[in-house]
């Protein structure tokens, strides 16, 4: 029987670019092992869950400029501790038990590396954030 572990990291996607070498520090490897694979996994449910935010603040987002719209998922993430928690939960659910022991020793600064990588992946994806009339 596979473990849950085992059955976690065979649905990640693996990311070329995302490449680990010795000058690297632990903080480094851990995003380029478990964060970038866990948040490009999560990418669509990370869609839905930012719809969803802009949904319950009255849809505002649709009415900005590229721009603006930037700076609103920005100041989503930064600003909404409920929001951002959700999101952090969204990524560290996707954890091995061993990556998630080497997250509570550094969590401070591995939440900010994971924040700016779901910031980057709802950035990156905002052509898929428009407002859907069907």
């Amino acid at each position: 029987m596979e473990t849950r572990d085992s059955l976690l990291l065979c649905m990640r996607p693996e990311i070329p670019s995302a490449k680990i070498t010795p000058n690297m520090t632990p903080d480094e490897c851990f995003q380029n092992r478990a964060l970038r694979p866990v948040a490009k996994l999560q990418n669509d449910l990370l869609l839905a869950v930012f719809r969803n935010y802009v949904a319950k603040h009255k849809n505002v987002f649709y009415d900005l400029t590229i721009e603006k719209r930037l700076d609103y998922i920005e100041n989503a993430i930064h600003k909404d501790m409920k929001f951002r928690n959700s999101l952090k939960g969204i990524i560290i659910g996707q954890f091995t038990l061993e990556e998630f022991e080497i997250y509570i020793q550094n969590s401070s600064d591995l939440n900010k590396r994971m924040m700016d990588i779901v910031k980057e992946r709802l950035k990156s994806n905002i052509q898929l954030l428009e407002y859907d009339f069907a």
